[in-house]
């Protein structure tokens, strides 16, 4: 751990036995003479601490102070002060100071205050270590995995979470867009207000307005009392429309406004009310398409496009899939009460070369069942759905089901050939001119 300390101080005796008393104490220590030197030697080196007088010529602490919040947010700051600048000291605290000492210094206490500074720090370091563990056993959030698509995923997270942007989250059914737009909420400054959570597919169309917007008493017929709606009781939190696709065109131009103004009409009322939401909205459908017929308002499209995270379909990160499959597997014995299985490696191959439209919605259902019906310590194909055994759900048409089987088939026997063409064609008993063919055919990418 860095225990570097630089000592600012105009006074150069006072600043001396600071130092060598330091260093007898075990720490490495460098001066400077005043704010302006300090602050060179700050951005020059990684220090840890600095401790500062704050009457200086040239800078004073204070400013030094402020410098090194925006320039070294990492590097603590002890300020010393004589007692008369006891409210310039407690001012340094709000601007970001650890800490401050009178003066003259006693140094037993100056010492107190940077052990405490130091194991305050190590402590920290270790939650963020055990955080930063612990993510890479869980996932990000609950998401877990850790292919190309999905650390993409990752990243756009965390450089959209901090922000107050409003983010449209897309992608097929059951490939995991709430738990993205949990992460966006849970690494965001909102984390410790309410995530609420809202399907715009599950909703009667005749009660969005009231169920988003709210409503006064007497509004309308059977309204005996007033009701906030969705965008007014989170206060200060994370809304999430999921569907947002599915909210009819009356009611858009209402949504617009209360993301633009931060403001409602609730039905029946006179004036429009504050509200106060971040909005992360959700859906699998194409809004484009659905703007250029009509069903969906352009402006609005706009306005929830702002930052986009498209969440990868499951067979788009195949590489997840055996870190999925133990995290269900996990999930769901602990929830059945029964001993993890293992997976036997056919069952494994079979799951791999799955196309999964259900995506991981689809996976955790699977991996479920399996769960049910595995009575001994290893699940096999036998307790895999029959969709899983020819490769996927196979069409009425016989001809239209051998040609899926086939593709399926051909695309699993060259993946387990590690891409090797001469080789899969040895293994599906086939000259390599036929597989090309067949390739060409079925446009298999080689994975």
């Amino acid at each position: 751990m860095n225990e570097q300390i630089l000592i600012v101080d105009d006074e150069d005796v006072v600043r001396a036995n600071i130092a060598e008393f330091l260093e007898s104490c075990g720490y490495v220590v460098d001066q400077a003479a005043d704010g302006r030197a300090g602050l060179e030697q700050l951005l020059a080196e990684d220090y840890a601490l600095v401790v500062t007088d704050i009457r200086m010529p040239e800078m004073d602490g204070i400013e030094l102070l402020k410098r090194i919040v925006n320039e070294r947010p990492e590097t603590s700051v002890l300020i010393m002060t004589a007692y008369a600048s006891v409210d310039t000291a407690v001012e340094s605290l709000r601007l970001g100071a650890y800490d401050y000492l009178l003066k003259p210094l006693v140094f037993e206490d100056l010492l107190q205050r940077v052990q405490n500074l130091f194991s305050y720090r190590a402590l920290r370091d270790e939650v963020t270590r055990l955080r930063r563990d612990l993510r890479g056993r869980l996932g990000f959030e609950g998401i877990v995995g850790d292919s190309p698509a999905i650390r993409k995923v990752f990243e756009l997270v965390d450089r959209v979470a901090p922000t107050n942007t409003t983010v449209l989250v897309v992608g097929d059914s059951g490939t995991g867009k709430e738990l993205v737009s949990r992460a966006i909420h849970q690494r965001s400054n909102l984390a410790d207000q309410e995530f609420l959570a809202v399907n715009m597919a599950a909703m009667p169309r005749d009660m969005v307005e009231t169920q988003l917007f709210g409503h006064e008493k007497g509004a309308f017929t059977g309204a005996d009392r007033r009701r906030d709606g969705v965008l007014r009781s989170v206060r200060g939190g994370t809304v999430f429309l999921d569907e947002v696709g599915e909210v009819p065109l009356a009611a858009q131009a209402k949504l617009l406004r209360a993301v633009e103004e931060q403001e409602v009409f609730p039905i029946g009322a006179d004036r429009p009310v504050k509200v106060d939401f971040r909005l992360v909205a959700a859906t699998n459908r194409n809004l484009e398409t659905a703007v250029e017929e009509g069903r969906f308002r352009q402006d609005l499209y706009y306005r929830l496009n702002v930052f986009q995270v498209r969440v990868p379909r499951l067979a788009e990160r195949r590489d997840d899939i055996p870190s999925l499959v133990d995290h269900f597997i996990a999930l769901h014995c602990r929830a059945l009460g029964k001993e993890r299985p293992a997976v036997a490696n056919e069952a494994m191959k079979l799951l791999l070369g799955y196309s999964w439209p259900g995506n991981v919605r689809e996976l955790s259902n699977v991996i479920e069942r399996a769960c049910i019906l595995c009575a001994d310590s290893r699940v096999d194909i036998s307790h895999l759905p029959s969709e899983i055994l020819v490769g996927e759900a196979l069409p009425t048409s016989l001809k239209s089901a051998v040609e899926t089987f086939e593709r399926s088939h051909i695309g699993w026997v060259l993946r387990a050939a590690d891409g090797n063409r001469e080789q899969a064609a040895k293994m599906l008993g086939v000259d390599p001119a036929t597989l090309y063919r067949r390739l060409s055919k079925y446009d298999i990418e080689e994975k």
